[in-house]
């Protein structure tokens, strides 16, 4: 049930693809030395991310200096992520991918949906992060065997991670030379400080709550982009040859223009924070393209929600990290739950979901929140919800007209406490986790909570069907409930 809008395109242009063949390889760090590294030379540079990952593509767009796109062909078909890239791909510079999981990784044995295939699809060099950790000569193995498992996937390149000194780096370099392996564009030493970008429960801490972004980029700069020869990485990634023009027009996916139909511009707003910050750029430029106008709003600023919004996004993030914060902005949360009790249009995906709950279960201690759905909900210590997601909507609810099939994605670690007995939901899970009991989506008057994350280029109905909602809002007809 995956999205396949249109033909695909045949995207051209220059880049790379940084790879591993495991997580926690060290592609992020490869991939931020090579942008900021390009940068500081003049390139210019675009992030893209492989997968659903909003921190990673944080560190890419933070690196980049522009929003990274993430390019996800379970999400949203091939059409649609190698459309997405021919939109915003650079074509004098360097455009980054950055994979994730093992290269060869995806949702079956085939490598269904894998980094591999992505870099096929965008017809990509593909640079393999190696980490060589307590290995030699077998790392040309796992190059050669990494080749010879698809040898249509072209690994031009390795950059060698985690290495021990300079007697480790000459012989694995020796190694793969008398295979005639790819060449090795890079070593990178086992730092003393290896959290650079430290981690917590959902990845990565996220840029915005990153202490010393200033001194990170000085050590990426003076340390890691040194490690890098980033000549070779743009020769293999083509810059040299890059032309303007050589993209062809996107066909097979494009945006809707509602804003040119429709000049009764509602206004959207969004809860944009350090708690708050998991949203595709696609998702807030498919709003504005339906004609919404777009109002930021913060969950731990003392402030209420601003009166003229018609309607309200509330995106994933921390809100766990951030409770105790966020139970002291009684202003906000109670104007929260009174305009939902109101009628006003929310669409809340996991984060949002917590906000919208009783409280949040932290490290023993339960903070308030804004009470808008009858339950609690608790930070377990293993992730309760990990993966792609399918849902049938078969329910009445106020987006999707029942017999909607919707592809998305989860990663969270809280679980809702139900101690009023079962909660009405709006889809039924026919691949993931969801609330539980295979359902998702709570519903209540205009509001949807789940814990489903969507992408609006693989559901084209969402932002069409946020701006109608935020159109009855504001005329008088909220609570709109769609059964067809």
């Amino acid at each position: 049930m995956t999205a396949t809008p249109g033909t695909v395109p045949q995207p051209t242009a220059p880049c790379v693809v940084v790879a591993g063949l495991r997580g926690d390889s060290g592609k992020t760090l490869v991939s931020l030395a090579i942008a900021i590294g390009a940068r500081d030379c003049g390139v210019d540079v675009r992030g893209f991310k492989k997968g659903p990952d909003y921190i990673d593509a944080a560190w890419l767009g933070w690196a980049t200096g522009t929003p990274c796109r993430n390019l996800d062909t379970f999400l949203t078909g091939d059409a649609g992520a190698a459309s997405s890239f021919a939109r915003h791909a650079v074509r004098r510079g360097l455009n980054i991918v950055e994979g994730n999981r093992g290269l060869f990784d995806g949702v079956d044995w085939q490598g269904t949906h894998s980094t591999a295939a992505l870099a096929r699809l965008l017809d990509a060099p593909v640079l393999l992060v190696l980490d060589v950790s307590k290995v030699t000569r077998t790392a040309a193995a796992l190059v050669l065997g990494a080749r010879a498992l698809d040898p249509a996937t072209r690994i031009a390149g390795v950059v060698l991670n985690r290495v021990a000194g300079s007697r480790h780096e000459r012989v694995i370099r020796q190694a793969l030379e008398s295979v005639d392996g790819p060449p090795v564009v890079g070593a990178v030493p086992r730092f003393a400080e290896p959290d650079l970008i430290p981690a917590r429960h959902l990845g990565l801490t996220p840029p915005g709550e990153h202490m010393a972004l200033d001194a990170l980029r000085h050590v990426i700069l003076s340390r890691l982009v040194r490690c890098i020869d980033l000549d070779r990485v743009l020769e293999l990634a083509d810059v040299s040859q890059a032309q303007a023009g050589s993209l062809p027009a996107v066909t097979a996916v494009q945006l809707s223009r509602g804003s040119q139909l429709n000049p009764g511009r509602v206004v959207i707003g969004y809860v944009q924070d350090s708690a708050f910050s998991f949203y595709y750029p696609d998702n807030l430029e498919a709003l504005e393209a339906e004609g919404a106008v777009l109002v930021p709003v913060s969950a731990i600023e003392p402030a209420a929600l601003p009166e003229e919004i018609d309607a309200l996004y509330i995106g994933g993030g921390f809100p766990e990290t951030h409770a105790a914060r966020i139970a002291r902005n009684r202003s906000f949360l109670s104007s929260l739950a009174d305009r939902a009790g109101s009628g006003l249009p929310v669409f809340a995906e996991c984060g949002g979901l917590l906000l919208l709950s009783r409280a949040i279960v932290w490290k023993g201690q339960r903070h308030e929140m804004a009470g808008v759905l009858p339950f609690d909900v608790s930070m377990e210590a293993v992730p309760q919800g990990h993966g792609y997601v399918e849902l049938t909507i078969d329910r009445a609810n106020p987006f999707f007209r029942v017999g909607t099939e919707i592809v998305g994605h989860e990663f969270h670690y809280s679980q809702v406490s139900t101690p009023d007995g079962a909660i009405e939901c709006a889809a039924r899970v026919t691949r993931g986790k969801g609330i539980g009991g295979g359902r998702d989506a709570v519903v209540y008057r205009s509001v949807w909570a789940s814990y489903t994350h969507l992408h609006a280029i693989g559901c084209p109905e969402w932002a069409p069907a946020m701006v109608a909602a935020a159109k009855d809002y504001r005329a008088g007809r909220g609570g709109t409930i769609r059964t067809e």
